[in-house]
């Protein structure tokens, strides 16, 4: 079995592989305080919830956005699973091409997710990660990196709102029916989330138009917590693979063992 890592700003997502077949996925919560015995035992305690053995894993990689986690989670590899994790962009190279200069590259989250992308779906395309943060990225019809953009997150700008304005509530993440509401909480959703959804339609439309492609040859393929919910409501984005990252993580995975071989 591989298993793969994807740590995030908010969550680490664990995703258990037999081949081709993601046998079970969960979440942990990203916490720098946290132990390498707490993230091991935990993570055995999910093996064991899917009736899985971790002395069946051969193998650990991992995509990081988090450095301040990577002591105790290579910790609870080595102790709990008996590996010494592969690490994305420290030792294991994505494998994203660039069309771009210079010498700054995408962070670890992000070539994964264009890599996974490109082989499931084909190129062109546009990647949304709706996380912590957002981001958009386009890759082109060669499959080489183009360019993208960074923008925060909903929940990020409906805390921000809810700390800084002192009579507004903390409001949950949920659609509403209209823009012209007549409550507080309605009123927040209607213009973060409504408006999130429109700022993130213009950025789809803005990205397409500068790939210079035909429209419909473009595929805009959608990750991360809140893909679901702002795919629902538009029309501009074809695809939502919760499993991008971690599919990535097991194409990398397949490729770099092939190298070695």
């Amino acid at each position: 079995m591989l298993l793969a890592v994807d740590v995030g700003n908010t969550n680490m997502v664990f995703g258990v592989y037999e081949g081709e077949q993601l046998l079970g996925s969960f979440r942990l919560k990203t916490d720098a305080s946290r132990t390498g015995d707490e993230i091991g035992l935990l993570a055995t305690q999910y093996f064991e919830k899917f009736g899985l053995d971790a002395n069946g894993v051969e193998d650990v990689i991992i995509s990081s956005v988090v450095p301040s986690v990577m002591f105790a989670l290579t910790s609870a590899m080595v102790q709990y699973f008996n590996r010494k994790p592969l690490i994305i962009d420290n030792g294991v190279d994505p494998g994203l091409p660039y069309a771009v200069g210079g010498d700054e590259r995408l962070g670890a989250d992000r070539s994964v997710a264009c890599v996974a992308a490109l082989e499931k779906y084909g190129a062109p395309l546009v990647v949304l990660d709706f996380g912590t943060a957002t981001t958009v990225d386009a890759v082109s019809k060669e499959g080489a990196y183009l360019g993208g953009c960074i923008t925060a997150g909903v929940r990020i700008s409906t805390e921000a709102l809810f700390q800084n304005a002192a009579l507004l509530p903390s409001v949950e993440l949920a659609v509403p029916d209209k823009v012209l509401n007549c409550t507080a909480v309605g009123q927040i959703q209607a213009g973060a989330v409504l408006g999130y959804i429109g700022a993130m339609e213009y950025l789809i439309r803005r990205t397409k138009q500068e790939m210079g492609y035909p429209d419909g040859e473009i595929k805009v393929v959608a990750t991360g917590g809140l893909s679901r919910m702002v795919a629902d409501n538009t029309d501009l984005i074809d695809l939502v693979d919760e499993n991008l990252i971690l599919d990535g993580l097991r194409l990398i995975y397949r490729r770099y063992r092939m190298e070695k071989a």
